[in-house]
């Protein structure tokens, strides 16, 4: 190639990306508004452009060719412009790069396909914020918070009120904040927090949330902090059955509560977009199952529903967690006591099981295993399945790829088709699972499936949508989801 023909490559690449920045700076302000004044989140395949910088923009739409669908600014600019224009709008989750894909395959300009996909969508008053309280501040108590705090303001309804912990020194207020502000493996907070020592509380982004210390919940009057009708989340599972769990149902203050573990008993697990209908109004306590249930049951759903499901066995490699021992030590477990930063431990899981609560009909169909390994996040679920019905891997993949895409699993399920993927490039996921397909392996009726997930932020997200429908914030996805 000549020296001119290079020069003209670059020069024309060069003018693409540039051309791109800017529509991308164009962008932050339209999104910005629509944020604050109308509560809608817009996003590009689940992923959030809201308070995104320019490169963080661009990279979102990059990424949609991991489900083999080429995007980019050029072809959501004209939808957002569009959107923008408008002064009625419903408060939603809308998603421009599904938008923008149905635009291309339609032929239809930006305006007739946001008339379509908005039509019957009620504009209605926002309810009120629904006060939360986590109870417990571990990992997955201060993932929520990170959620909750980001979304103050979009008008999605839950406003944190509260965290309730054992105080551990008289630092403990200091150290609970470094905590949240710093995260070795999701990185640092994005915003600013600060302390209220003289009345022991954290202001993280505007949001002032107390910190409550007690050793015991039934002792905690909520309503004493301005705490009303909250929703509790409990991230401690100390308790695991409804009998346990209606302490904190008879605190002054608190409504509902949300487990972020597997129950024991009769109380409701609930996987968020596979059985989160049957929660009812009436229901004061459930339970938001694992992460790995979270992770592998809406992969389940889809392929039982439309293959069938005659029995299977998941075997789910963990990242290590804070039940185990940094070197070896006594521990009540079977293994767990040996060093999680130095082998791989075998150990029980009760996804397999737990998957049934949610899915009934696979009950007895399903066992499970695990196997902890020395990576601090991120998991993979393998499930081997033996179908009612022979298949192709071409055809369960491009299956779950257009589930992906138009299903009603926005957030659940996720695709990609990269050769090159490893288990960091999913930390910060907030799918339920994100299927493998360059990993999928068809012979007959027997398919070995692999899912990916980040069980933290991944499975907090779940939880975060279980605390919307059930605290009433909950708002339409767009475009809805299309059959199959």
């Amino acid at each position: 190639m000549s020296q001119d023909n290079l020069l003209a490559l670059t020069q024309e690449h060069m003018g693409r990306w540039k051309n791109r920045e800017e529509i991308a700076e164009r962008m932050i302000a339209l999104l910005g508004r629509l944020y604050r004044e109308h509560a809608v989140l817009v996003t590009v395949y689940d992923r959030s452009l809201v308070n995104r910088s320019v490169i963080q923009i661009l990279k979102a739409h990059r990424r949609a060719r991991m489900i083999s669908v080429e995007l980019s600014v050029v072809d959501t600019w004209p939808l957002l412009e569009e959107l923008a224009s408008r002064t009625h709008l419903p408060a939603c989750q809308i998603d421009l790069g599904k938008l923008a894909y149905q635009m291309k395959q339609n032929g239809q300009t930006p305006k007739e396909v946001l008339d379509a996909a908005l039509q019957g969508v009620e504009v209605k008053p926002l309810a009120p914020p629904k006060d939360v309280v986590l109870y417990g501040f571990g990992r997955i108590g201060r993932m929520l918070a990170r959620l909750i705090i980001e979304q103050t303001g979009l008008g999605r309804g839950l406003r944190l009120r509260a965290i309730v912990v054992r105080k551990s020194s008289e630092n403990d207020l200091s150290k609970r904040a470094s905590l949240l502000r710093r995260d070795s493996v999701h990185g640092t907070f994005e915003g600013t927090i600060s302390t209220d020592d003289e009345n022991e509380a954290i202001i993280a982004n505007g949001n002032y949330i107390k910190v409550i210390y007690a050793a015991n919940p039934a002792e905690i009057n909520y309503n004493d902090y301005g705490i009303q009708e909250a929703l509790l989340i409990d991230n401690t599972g100390k308790w695991r059955d409804a009998v346990g769990l209606s302490v904190h149902l008879g605190c002054p203050g608190i409504q509902r509560v949300i487990l972020t573990a597997p129950s024991k008993g009769e109380m409701k697990n609930v996987v968020y977009g596979v059985n989160s209908q049957d929660i009812l109004d009436s229901d004061q306590i459930i339970s938001a199952a694992s992460c790995t249930t979270n992770a592998i049951t809406p992969i389940l759903k889809v392929i039982d529903d439309h293959y069938g499901i005659e029995h299977g066995h998941v075997e789910t490699v963990h990242s290590f967690t804070n039940d185990q021992n940094l070197i070896d030590n006594y521990h009540k477990a079977d293994r767990r006591g040996r060093a999680a930063t130095l082998n791989m431990v075998i150990t029980e899981t009760g996804a397999a099981k737990a998957v049934a609560k949610a899915l009934p009909h696979l009950a007895g169909k399903l066992t499970g295993n695990s196997v902890r390994v020395p990576t601090p996040n991120v998991s993979l679920a393998i499930l081997n399945l033996t179908l009612n019905k022979e298949t192709t891997r071409d055809d369960v993949n491009e299956f779950i790829r257009q589930i992906s895409l138009h299903a009603n699993f926005q957030g659940q399920i996720e695709y990609t088709n990269s050769t090159e993927v490893v288990s960091t490039d999913f930390i910060g996921s907030r799918s339920a699972g994100v299927f493998d397909a360059q990993a999928t392996i068809v012979s007959g009726n027997h398919a070995t499936l692999y899912v990916w997930y980040d069980n933290e932020v991944g499975y907090s997200c779940q939880v975060l949508r279980i605390a919307e429908q059930m605290g009433g914030a909950s708002v339409p996805a767009i475009p809805a989801a299309q059959p199959v």
